[in-house]
This record gives C-alpha cells, structure tokens and sequence, in this order.
C-alpha cells in the first residue's frame, strides 16, 4: 500500500449511504438454535421436561453452569452510548448500531456469542448496579462506548466486584494494540521501548490506558497532554485522574503546551481530536514514529506526518498501519473465557500486545507494524497467549 496519502481517497467515499442503510436494516444479528428442534423427543430434551434435570444440577452445583448453558462463549457488550465512536452522546438506541457490529467481529474473528446491550442510564452507581445484575447471564463484559472519566470508575467497581472478565475495550483494546504497533516500530528503527521519549495527546479512556501500557513496557518518559497543556503536578485543573498522571508521568517536570512537550521527543501517539502543527514536529527528535489515531482526520495531516515520521501509524483503513481494536479484543476475551479467568490482568494484555507484534514481524516493514484486521491468525495467537498469561499467574 501506498504512503502517499492522496493514493487513496479516504474509505467512506466509496460507501453510498444505501449500501450502509441497507446492511443495517433490521438489524445486523440474529439468534439461532444450536440444536435441532424437529421432533417431540428433541423438544422433550431441550425444554421441558428435560431442561429441569439440568437446572436442578446447576442449583446444586453453580460451576456446571460453564458447561451447560452458553454463558461460557457469551460475552456481553454495554454502553450507555455517552462516547459513541468520535461522535460523542449519542445516547442508546443511537449507539446500538455500533454495539451490533461489535458482536459481529466478536462471532467472526473468535467464535464467541456477544449480545449489545444499550442502557438508558448515565451515573455510574445505577450502571454499575444494572450491569451486576445482568453479570449471571454472561461469560464476560465488554464496555463500550462510555465517556471519561466516568468509564474508569465503572470498570474498576465492576472488576471488584464481578467475578468473571470485564474491561474497556475503548481503553485497553486501543491500548495494546498501540503497544503491538511502537514494539515493531522499535524493532524496524533498532531503538528500546525504555530508550523512548514519548508525547500522548489525549487524556480521556484510550490515552489514559495507553500510558498505563507503556509503562508496564517499561517505558518511563511519557508526557500527556489535554486541551489546557501538558498535565504535571502544578496544574490546580486536574481531576482525579489527572492527578494521578501529574504524579506517574513527566519525570522530566516539563511545562507548557504542545511545543514545550515535543521538544526531543521521538515518539507520538494522539488519541484526542487535536491538531499537530508542522513547527511542533520540526522540535522532534530525528526520524520519529507517529503515531495520530483520530479518525478520520488524524491529529498530524498525512503529508506532513509521511515527511517527517520515520514510522506512520493511523486510525483510518485507507492508509497503512491502521490502530484497530479487533486485532485485540476477540482473542483477548477469547483466551480469557477458555482459560476460565476471573479477570483480565495486565499481564494478558501485555501478552495479548506481544502476540500481535509477532504476527506481524513475520513481514515486518514500515507500512506493516500491525497485521490486517482481517488477518485470521490475530485472534488464535492472542487467545494463545492470554490464557498462558493467565495459566502462569494462577499456576
């Protein structure tokens, strides 16, 4: 694929809104039977009054439950639909749409049943409350979609409380896959992850997990920066997230805005809506990796980010190396359910990172630091790996 960004027109303008409108009506998913249902006898074993002989087994034992009823390949997929894609609150029923196509990568790239669920419920306490009461139907729970900062507070009292896997795909998905991305970028320039100095702009789910990412890499010279300037221990705005980036990130006590944090920098990663000015990329480091992956206009405009960057990243699919989460959350949530984890650890999605970079060295050059999304070798590795993740923890 060309780098050359006006190669390619960006990939909506191929898509006509009646082919969209089309492939969305009536819904993208659909219900069936695992099992036939043709005779007396079949519904005699699948209903009543075969059915009771296995839920009085389940009550007996709960653990059978796993392997007698689907929750062990279910997983759930839930937003309130405040952060719908770059679009904002949308609210729900707008939100469904992305929550079906959701379910649909989780069935096609790993076999998994995942059902969209929209609440009409934004503080975080009723959600937290909702989404604990519906936990005993499925194997796993995918949030999606939920806005900063309140999305941190969700997934934290679920994780304490549920017993089963629960994680942020807006957060960690993008995270990983970012990570999977900047070790095979290192890799091609012959440059250490702890060797980078590193510029995150965005500090809402996906930025705040990034950095997080990064320094379990060992990567410990990271700056964020919001909409008011870098984040550092001064700032008297910081909420409580915030604040704790002011004290985990910055160790060089740098202040200022954009041009003050790119000084020496070698590496950026944007995850906000932004925008990079060329005078801020001539402060850089020589040969950086850049990373802007704000769709569809990224943070730094392809031309310029192709004159400068050594190594170009993107969100869009038109334009090579694109940052997409289904290379990590189907075989994550995969290897997490066959490994019967209670939990999705740091140490998985690190592992999870690492099998993508993998897949993708196997061809490394500076248009493929990330496999396609279509890649069907993604989802197993990563499964592998996750469950091995979770097996060496617990072993």
């Amino acid at each position: 694929m060309s780098t050359d960004p006006n190669a390619a027109a960006h990939h909506t303008a191929d898509l006509s809104d009646e082919e969209i409108f089309a492939a969305h009506e009536g819904g993208k998913l659909t219900i069936r039977s695992a099992r036939p249902l043709e005779t007396q006898r079949d519904l005699s074993v699948s209903y009543t009054p075969g059915v009771a002989r296995v839920c009085t087994a389940i009550a007996e034992d709960p653990s059978l439950a796993q392997r007698y009823t689907g929750i062990g390949r279910t997983v759930a997929i839930i937003s309130d639909g405040t952060a719908v894609l770059g679009l904002g609150n949308m609210g729900p029923r707008a939100a469904l749409p992305v929550m079906e196509g959701k379910a649909q990568l989780f069935h096609r790239f790993a076999g998994l049943n995942a059902v969209p669920i929209v609440l009409d419920e934004t503080d975080p306490d009723k959600l937290v409350e909702t989404i604990t009461a519906l936990a005993p139907s499925f194997g796993a729970i995918n949030l999606e979609d939920i806005s900063a900062p309140r999305c941190f507070e969700v997934e934290r009292r679920l994780v304490e409380t549920l017993d089963m896997p629960v994680m942020h795909d807006d957060q960690h998905g993008t995270a990983v896959v970012i990570l999977a991305a900047l070790r095979n970028a290192c890799l091609l320039l012959g440059r250490g992850l702890p060797d980078l100095k590193v510029v995150i702009s965005g500090a809402g789910a996906a930025g705040v997990a990034c950095e997080k990412m990064l320094a379990d890499a060992g990567i410990s010279d990271i700056i964020m920066l919001d909409s008011r300037g870098i984040i550092h221990a001064g700032r008297g705005d910081l909420n409580e997230v915030k604040d704790e980036l002011a004290r985990t990130t910055n160790p060089r006590g740098v202040t200022g805005g954009i041009f003050e944090a790119f000084e020496g920098a070698d590496t950026f990663i944007g995850v906000s809506a932004g925008s990079v000015p060329e005078e801020a990329l001539q402060l850089m480091a020589e040969r950086p990796i850049l990373f802007s992956l704000a769709n569809p206009n990224p943070e730094i405009d392809p031309e310029l980010a192709y004159r400068y960057g050594a190594v170009v990243a993107t969100g869009r699919s038109d334009l090579p190396n694109q940052i997409n989460n289904v290379l990590a959350f189907p075989g994550i949530f995969h290897g997490a359910l066959a490994a019967g984890a209670t939990s999705i650890t740091p140490e998985m999605k690190q592992a999870a990172s690492q099998a993508i970079a993998a897949v993708a060295a196997e061809h490394l050059d500076v248009e493929h630091i990330v496999p396609s999304p279509l890649d069907a070798r993604v989802a197993p590795e990563v499964s592998r790996a996750v469950a091995a993740a979770w097996a060496a923890a617990t072993a």
